[in-house]
């Protein structure tokens, strides 16, 4: 963790002549403008201006100057850039000129939450997984077809994306980020990479991390890095299955249980976050994707499964959010779903052992249905009570604006 002038040191002692400073969207999109490093002390007291109205949904010319304040805790420095006049990057808080937060932070509105959730004796810890596929490139670097035709867990040959995840994987530890596991996932050129959980924040930061990382090896090798939820029709989807872990600051009873009740309550109306584009619900209600709301100790078709996991690897595995989500916001959500439960005291349905996307009717009549479309889950997104209390009013808007 850098202070201010901690990083000023870095700067000056490291040959960093570039600073990225970066934020995303309210869908979770990055952007970023670069300074020189000698606007860096003047970026961490004034911030740095930018168009607001030039961002889709962050509001009109009306109201247009926004300024960027960089986070000292978040420096990295990108390792595939030049080793001489280094670049490094930081995540920056949005402020309007007279101080005051932008409501479509997403990164702040996370903040918020964990402060919310500490302050209610709770700590949660997220570890998302990613799946994406790779694309040989045309000439213009456009998609093609994809790089293998290996399925899980196969070895190279057939599995040529072996040395691009290592690639990805030592990347990420340059960064500071810890990978975990990789593997070559269930559709061809499908490829999964897992690090290590962390605090909501700092896992959101990594994820948007993550996703530039291995969009930047891709086209340095070459190829597509794709993590839209349905790629290839009839083929594997491609989910970001969010584990978390839930824990009593003051030593109480264990709330995941409660937790849990709560993200079932309310998942519905936050679907339309997790799953926000149209294709998100190709993916949905296939075999392993789920469509009702249940949870199971290790049925993978479940919304919710249970992981064998003991210690500090103990976690519910949340598969129904896709990549595309905005792990800011979907993060957010969870924490104040699963606040809500606990607070409610809210007790979980019974478990459902059995393969969903081949139960008979009689089994599945009876669960609660996911939203199956874009437009039944802007519907459940405006009809939930839950939603409008929690959410700023311009982010629901936003994703549930027609077109």
């Amino acid at each position: 963790m850098y202070t201010e002038k901690e990083v000023l040191q870095f700067t000056e002692e490291e040959d960093v002549r570039f600073i990225r400073l970066a934020f995303c969207d309210v869908f979770g999109n990055q952007k970023n403008v670069a300074v020189m490093s000698g606007e860096l002390e003047r970026a961490f007291r004034d911030g740095i201006s930018f168009d607001a109205s030039a961002i889709k949904g962050f509001g009109d010319a009306s109201r247009s100057d926004l300024l960027l304040f960089p986070d000292p805790s978040t420096l990295t420095v990108l390792p595939w850039r030049p080793s001489n006049g280094k670049v490094m990057r930081m995540y920056c808080d949005i402020k309007y000129p007279d101080g005051t937060p932008f409501p479509c932070d997403s990164r702040a509105f996370l903040k918020k939450a964990v402060s919310d959730a500490a302050g209610a004796g709770i700590v949660c810890n997220f570890g998302p997984e990613f799946e994406f596929y790779l694309f040989n490139t045309d000439e213009n670097g456009m998609p093609t077809e994809p790089y293998d035709r290996a399925g899980y867990f196969d070895v190279a040959p057939a599995d040529k994306g072996e040395n691009f995840r290592r690639e990805v994987c030592l990347t990420l530890e340059k960064m500071g980020i810890r990978p975990e596991t990789s593997h070559h996932e269930e559709g061809p050129g499908q490829n999964e990479i897992d690090f290590r959980y962390g605090d909501a924040l700092t896992a959101a930061d990594n994820a948007i991390t993550f996703k530039w990382a291995v969009r930047t090896a891709a086209a340095s090798n070459g190829l597509y890095a794709e993590f839209s939820p349905k790629p290839l029709g009839g083929e594997a989807g491609s989910g970001m299955h969010i584990n978390i872990s839930v824990a009593s600051l003051t030593g109480g009873a264990d709330p995941t249980p409660a937790f849990m009740a709560g993200i079932m309550e309310h998942i519905c109306g936050m679907t339309l976050f997790l799953n926000p584009t149209a294709e998100s619900y190709e993916r949905l209600f296939g075999d392993k994707a789920p469509g009702y709301v249940s949870w199971s100790e290790q049925n993978r078709s479940q919304l919710i499964r249970i992981p064998a996991a003991v210690g500090a690897y103990k976690r519910l595995e949340l598969r129904s959010p896709d990549c595309c989500a905005n792990p800011y916001l979907a993060f957010a959500l969870l924490i104040y779903a699963g606040l809500d439960g606990v607070k409610r005291g809210l007790t979980p349905p019974p478990p459902v052992d059995l393969n969903l996307a081949s139960a008979p009717e009689s089994v599945t009549d009876k669960l609660k249905k996911l939203p199956e479309d874009l437009s039944e889950a802007r519907q459940a997104a405006l009809s939930d009570g839950f939603i409008k209390s929690t959410l700023p009013a311009h982010i629901t808007d936003i994703y549930t604006a027609e077109g």
